[in-house]
């Protein structure tokens, strides 16, 4: 009963590091993330400023729709840039998420059998306890059935979003 205990113990502690991890990942993303919108708002204000005391001086309409089309097209391609730096972020903050479960599944998966067969072992027989093993088996199997699904869905996303972002990005340079 002690190793029983010994097991689910580590088991505990596993999960725990592996949370822990997850928690300073996402973290860490979101202040990436921050950092790159700061990035971008100071950036928009500061040539806006400039943008608008050159528009003050410009001499003629024609110069000042040009100074006005200038600061759009200029705006409009940070963003889609800080757009895609996000997306990187994104993406890299997804493979590390998916990279981490994966590792969990593999490591705590054998884990987790080996724990419950030693738990089985001591029960009565009857035929319970093997009954209970298949099911705990076939749960572990739908578990990473559905986090392999999960991984898939998350990578479809991330490249239309990535699609979808290029495209405004490739109209804007055709300007």
């Amino acid at each position: 009963m002690a190793k029983q205990n010994e097991q689910f113990t580590e088991m505990n502690r596993k999960s725990m590091d592996a949370a822990l991890k997850l928690a300073q990942m996402s973290f860490d993303n979101a202040q990436r993330m921050m950092a790159l919108q700061s990035d971008l708002a100071k950036e928009i204000f500061q040539s806006g400023m400039a943008n608008a005391k050159a528009q003050a001086s410009a001499s003629d309409p024609q110069a000042l729709m040009q100074l006005r089309t200038q600061y759009a097209q200029t705006v409009a391609q940070r963003m889609m840039a800080t757009a895609q730096q996000m997306n990187a972020v994104s993406e890299s903050a997804k493979n590390e998420f998916t990279r981490l479960v994966q590792e969990q599944m593999a490591s705590g998966s054998p884990d987790m059998t080996a724990a419950m067969q030693n738990l089985m072992k001591g029960m009565p027989n009857g035929g319970q306890g093997q009954n209970m093993m298949e099911a705990f088996q076939q749960a572990m199997s739908q578990g990473k059935a559905a986090m392999e699904q999960f991984t898939q869905a998350s990578a479809d996303v991330v490249k239309k979003a990535t699609t979808a972002a290029k495209k405004p990005a490739a109209k804007a340079k055709r300007r």
